[in-house]
């Protein structure tokens, strides 16, 4: 990217971009719809955002890496706390949430609808 000061700025923001499946970029091959980060008056780094869908995927795989196990795999409580979890991050405002969820978790959209409205009567 820029100067070797700047590795630790760059090592410190590596762990968020990954979390959400960014990318880091040399400030100068920053597009429009990507954010420049300055450290001490120099921009450092530009980190490029993924799509919405892709953050799903990503999201999703990281719980999986997280759970140990393919999510299909889990009880139906910890299915029902993932989707809790997924709506609060606003997953299912992404088009198709509902069908990626689904799919991940091995139920029907039907069953996903029904962990959302359960959430919405507890």
């Amino acid at each position: 990217m820029t100067g070797t000061g700047d590795k630790p700025f760059i090592a410190a923001v590596k762990p968020l971009v990954d979390a959400i499946g960014g990318e880091l970029l040399p400030p100068d091959e920053a597009g429009p719809d990507d954010v420049v980060l300055s450290w001490e008056g120099a921009d450092v780094v530009a980190v490029r955002l993924p799509q919405l869908a892709d953050s799903l995927d990503h999201i999703l795989a990281a719980l999986e890496r997280k759970q140990g196990k393919p999510l299909a795999e889990l009880d139906r409580r910890a299915k029902q706390e993932i989707v809790r979890n997924l709506e609060a991050r606003g997953a299912f405002s992404v088009r198709h949430g509902v069908e990626t969820v689904a799919s991940a978790l091995g139920v029907s959209r039907f069953t996903v609808y029904n962990y959302l409205n359960r959430e919405k009567g507890a």
